[in-house]
């Protein structure tokens, strides 16, 4: 199992990418990362990857005419590479009807609430704003909605009543770095099975 390889889509400075690196050298998560791809070229998760000895390239939109041929080439890139799972860590586009098409149920996504509360952008702010009790985080599939996919793994995070957007952040941000890891591994051992929009941990 150890060797199954995943590719890591980044658009900023990898706090989750990080955790995925250190368990994977802790000998927790049975994966290799065979590539970081990021489309923004000063993103600290870039010096991450490279410092690990992980291959890192950097694919801008913006050297496009349009998103399919962007999406045509993340996806070439990660094939090349051997990836068979597409983790988001902080990659900050919606995938498209080309990517997902060519990845069906192989792309994973974390996102700081538990969802479907929260979705989007500022998730943190939004619990805060609407007064939650309990915020978290969620992985799930991506399908072409923005965090609607089947739900894989959700850990909660206490929202307290002296909260900053900062603070309840970095709560959750903790908690991710659990679930991620987690996630990659049920994936890595066979044991994920998705039925609609339920997915079974066999």
């Amino acid at each position: 199992m150890a060797d199954r390889k995943i590719g890591v889509l980044v658009s900023g400075r990898g706090s989750n990418l990080q955790a995925l690196i250190d368990n994977i050298r802790a000998g927790v998560l049975p994966v290799k990362i065979s590539v970081v791809i990021s489309d923004n070229g000063a993103a600290y998760a870039l010096a991450r990857a490279r410092a690990a000895g992980i291959a890192a390239c950097v694919i801008e939109r913006g050297r496009f005419a349009d998103k399919a041929a962007f999406e045509k080439a993340l996806s070439e890139k990660l094939e090349e590479c051997g990836a068979e799972l597409v983790a988001m860590a902080g990659f900050m586009r919606l995938l498209g009807t080309y990517f997902i098409n060519r990845w069906p149920l192989r792309i994973m996504n974390i996102h700081p609430s538990l969802l479907p509360s929260f979705p989007g952008l500022n998730a943190q702010a939004q619990a805060i704003e609407y007064g939650a009790k309990i915020s978290g985080c969620t992985v799930h599939f991506v399908d072409e909605g923005m965090d609607t996919g089947p739900i894989i793994i959700q850990k909660a995070a206490p929202v307290l009543g002296n909260d900053t957007e900062d603070a309840l952040s970095a709560r959750i941000l903790e908690q991710e770095h659990l679930a991620y890891t987690e996630a990659i591994r049920l994936w890595a051992e066979n044991r994920l099975e998705v039925s609609g929009r339920l997915v079974k941990i066999k």
